[in-house]
């Protein structure tokens, strides 16, 4: 019984698989080319963007958060500029609490996806290269550890990790969390930049911006050398289970 329910789920596995992957591709693409100017001028404008969640009145958090979503999935989306407007208009606490929310599904949503869709949808959507630099730590006996170091490092390409994940075989569960801790700090940074503005504490959001850009900055120079690094932690690591 159990045999022929595995190939069944197998088989409804390739199915899914073969239908899903054009549409959903098509489905992230063709709004990105229709619309791309629109879209692009929404998210890396502070001014814009905040006046459009703003203009949703009561909804205004539920419009943020799904904005969050979308620029999780549609990973060409700068998502520094949402996170610092959810500080500007809802404060450091919330403007953190609605953005870990929604990143959190826009994670879960292209982890599932990669698990489901497989290696080709993957690459599909990024160069292989880029996703076998990142499969492999992901694969190593200390993934975990990986894992959330990927994440807290300023730098690494946050949204393509997420696809990536769910080509490892570590659990969905354990992802969100290390990958929501591990997006934690910056989270909270660009929300206070945010809501420091919003009070006109000029220095304090210089100071953080500052600080952020400096630490973006090496994380990005140093990337390969950093994720070179924790290829060989990985390796290291004694493999647990769980």
């Amino acid at each position: 019984m159990s045999t022929k329910s595995d190939k069944h789920g197998s088989r409804s596995r390739r199915t899914l698989a073969l239908v899903g992957f054009p549409v959903l591709l098509a489905a992230m693409i063709v709004p990105i080319v229709v619309f791309r100017d629109e879209i692009w001028v929404l998210f890396t404008s502070i001014r814009k963007l905040e006046g459009w969640v703003n203009a949703s009145g009561p909804v205004a958090p539920l419009v943020f958060v799904l904005i969050q979503v979308m620029q999780v999935v549609v990973f060409v989306l700068p998502g520094e500029v949402a996170q610092i407007v959810g500080g500007y208009l809802f404060g450091t606490w919330l403007g953190t609490l609605y953005s870990v929310v929604g990143l959190a599904i826009g994670s879960a949503a292209d982890f599932l996806l990669a698990r489901y869709l497989g290696l080709p949808f993957v690459n599909a959507l990024f160069s292989a290269e880029k996703v076998e630099r990142l499969r492999t730590p992901l694969g190593s006996p200390g993934a975990k550890a990986v894992l959330f170091l990927l994440f807290l490092i300023p730098g690494i390409p946050k949204d393509a990790l997420c696809y990536v994940s769910g080509l490892s075989p570590l659990r969905f569960r354990f992802f969100i969390v290390a990958s929501m801790a591990g997006r934690l700090p910056g989270i909270f940074g660009s929300s206070l930049i945010g809501s420091s503005a919003a009070d006109e504490k000029w220095i304090l959001a210089g100071t953080v911006l500052g600080g952020a850009l400096v630490l973006f900055g090496v994380g990005f120079h140093l990337r390969a050398h950093v994720e070179r690094w924790l290829k060989s932690i990985g390796m290291n690591r004694p493999q647990r289970k769980g």
